[in-house]
């Protein structure tokens, strides 16, 4: 038997509207089956829906037409099940098809519903079920989720974008922008190992391989700027090399500049040269302002760098952390078919040199002819439109954009410990969150205005002998009145309030009792509404705890403005004078460190005493230095950049790659 059976007839699609105008006309005194072939009815199908309607009173709302007898679920409680799908993925936390069975089940098994005897064997919906259920609701669809790290999928939320866009629109207004003055710069890394493109092959081969230059390449960092109207600058690399030599750009763009150091990533004396590149080639003065938007890297607020933007008329305005992935230009519209270029370049480079390996040195080259084919002035037209820059539209994100952030939705503790904070969720109060649609709240006026009037509260059901006298009055009552509170079981000292709706359910829960102003008693059965809610409720972090590692928590912040840069020259010379003490306890304490044994597993960083500020080392995750870590604070390293990271910064895993690594 086929899984869809093709229908041969049309008997049974006759829409209800046919059926109610077709009655209207029998009414009117037109014959059974003059009307029935008028309408294109059958006059017995007819027949019965009249009948059907007199016996019922006159009402419209009569079914007609083929039912599934077999059903589980009911249409509208597939689109309850459908919303709720929709809302989990929206906030990341979305189900597999897998949970979606076990979801079926359990509610069948909440609500009392009927349902296969193999649910019960197998603990879940079957593979029929979800098949069908996917076809009915056609807005669903099985995708692979990408991977999204909880940084950035709670720090996109509605306070940060919004500081980000009252600092923009504050700089707007007062230097007067035009889009040609308007760049944002970030960095990419570029290796010497590309993932391959895709191949034709033998068809049903298990493995098809590509050759590629090794097994772990060596990363150059590329520093790319562009403006509001699709220019861009010559690129600028980091080499991971201790001297920087000039015949390492020599391949690359036309107007390229690089410097180096040992690890190869941007630093504080490499983004000094930068500053200095993109001066050049923008004629950035104080009589020529630039605006420039770029991330909080650490190594972009070094004070020596915010002292050249301000003498040379840069205005350097920073995104919120973790969010760089929504509002800047480079990685919404750039960055990805740069890279795509960058892989299908290094395909072609392995064939034209068959036997040779990539180096760092054949990047600038290979990016000569990749760039002009990302960095499009569509493209970068694009960037900036999308992240609402230019043109300026602090509205262009939606609540659905922010979803994600609803998770860790909760008050500010610094503000908790200055005063009272109202509508907290405190932790004995484990009541999940709901959907408009399933709960509806009262203001808060009128509950307290309500309050007097009646009162539901729970008590045992054999103390009510009096209750059927009264039940169908009150009833009425209440029905007229739905403004009583309902006091939910757990919840006594809770400040939430349900409305009693008068529909009918399928499924009780408790039984609770209305007392009246004449003292008069009565039970009510309180419907319980269809929410897969109920089983699975939607994640909720609880409030978050102030920790004591010491860190600043960056923001978005107009960085040349004097106050912001003064308190980061204050950073500066704090962090300074800490590193001097270090190194004048170390010199006397002659270099000698004591181990134990539980620190010889510890993965140490040693720093010579001679070595310059750039090459301290960073959090990839947090951007924190090393020498601002806490007495036995745990360091992981990444296993395919080899950079560090807080080892709270992770998920704590034995093979650590980080998001950089990862993305790629």
């Amino acid at each position: 038997m086929p899984r869809v059976r093709q229908r041969k007839t049309t008997k049974g699609r006759a829409d209800l509207s046919t059926y109610k105008q077709a009655y209207d006309d029998v009414k009117a005194g037109s014959s059974l089956r003059t009307t029935a072939e008028k309408h294109g009815l059958n006059h017995c199908s007819l027949f019965r829906y009249v009948h059907k309607r007199d016996a019922a009173g006159n009402d419209e709302n009569q079914e007609m037409g083929y039912k599934a007898h077999n059903r589980v679920f009911t249409r509208e409680q597939e689109l309850e099940l459908s919303k709720y799908l929709i809302r989990c993925a929206d906030i990341y936390f979305g189900l597999t098809k897998k949970d979606v069975m076990k979801l079926a089940y359990e509610l069948t098994v909440k609500y009392n519903l009927s349902r296969p005897r193999t649910w019960d064997d197998n603990g879940m919906a079957g593979e029929e079920w979800f098949r069908m259920f996917m076809k009915r609701n056609s807005e669903l669809s099985v995708r692979a989720a990408q991977a999204t790290s909880l940084s950035r999928a709670t720090s996109f939320n509605r306070k940060n974008v919004d500081a980000f866009y009252d600092n923009l629109a504050n700089v707007m207004d007062r230097y007067k922008f035009e889009p040609q003055n308007i760049y944002n710069v970030d960095e990419t890394g570029i290796t010497t190992v590309q993932k391959p493109d895709r191949i034709i092959a033998r068809r049903g081969a298990r493995q098809v391989g590509s050759v590629t230059s090794a097994e772990r390449g060596a990363l150059v960092t590329v520093a790319i700027a562009v403006n509001a109207i699709g220019n861009a600058i010559p690129p600028f690399f980091v080499f991971p090399r201790v001297r920087y030599q000039d015949h390492f750009v020599r391949d690359g763009p036309i107007g390229s500049a690089g410097s180096a150091n040992p690890s190869g990533w941007m630093q504080d004396e490499s983004f000094m040269h930068f500053l200095d590149h993109f001066r050049k080639h923008t004629n950035a003065s104080p009589s020529r302002i630039i605006l420039l938007v770029l991330d909080n890297h650490s190594s972009h607020i070094h004070i020596n760098a915010l002292d050249f933007c301000k003498t040379n008329g840069i205005v350097m305005l920073s995104f919120p952390p973790h969010c760089s992935h929504k509002l800047q230009p480079l990685d919404r519209s750039v960055f990805g078919p740069l890279k795509k270029a960058v892989n299908s370049t290094c395909d072609g480079w392995m064939r034209s040199h068959p036997g040779k390996t990539m180096t760092i040195y054949d990047i600038p080259g290979i990016l000569t002819t990749a760039m002009p084919l990302a960095l499009t002035q569509s493209n970068i037209q694009a960037g900036f439109r999308t992240t609402g820059i230019v043109p300026f539209n602090r509205h262009l994100f939606t609540e659905l954009d922010f979803a994600p952030a609803f998770v860790t939705d909760r008050p500010n503790p610094l503000e908790a410990a200055d005063g009272p904070i109202q509508n907290i969720n405190t932790l004995e109060d484990k009541t999940p969150p709901t959907s408009p649609s399933i709960l509806t709240l009262e203001p808060q006026e009128e509950m307290e205005e309500l309050s007097n009037e009646a009162l539901l509260v729970q008590q045992p059901t054999e103390n009510m002998p009096q209750c059927s006298q009264v039940l169908d009055k009150e009833q009425e009552n209440i029905i007229a009145n739905p403004k009583l509170l309902i006091i939910l079981p757990g919840h006594e000292s809770s400040s939430s309030a349900q409305q009693i709706s008068p529909k009918p359910s399928k499924s009780s829960q408790s039984i609770p009792v209305l007392t009246t102003q004449t003292g008069s008693i009565m039970t009510l059965t309180t419907p319980s509404l269809f929410s897969p809610e109920v089983i699975r409720p939607l994640p909720k972090a609880p409030p978050r705890k102030l920790t004591n590692r010491g860190r600043k928590t960056r923001k978005s912040t107009i960085y040349t403005d004097t106050p912001e840069k003064e308190e980061i020259r204050r950073e500066y010379e704090n962090r300074l004078k800490r590193t001097k003490a270090k190194q004048v306890k170390k010199r006397l304490d002659g270099g000698k460190t004591k181990t134990n044994a539980r620190s010889r597993g510890k993965i140490k960083m040693h720093q010579e005493s001679s070595s310059s500020e750039e090459e301290e080392c960073y959090c990839v995750v947090c951007m924190s230095a090393y020498s601002e870590s806490r007495p036995r604070e745990k360091w992981i390293q990444c296993t395919v950049c080899k950079m560090w990271a807080h080892e709270e910064c992770t998920q704590g895993s034995l093979s650590y790659v980080c998001h950089n690594c990862d993305s790629e």
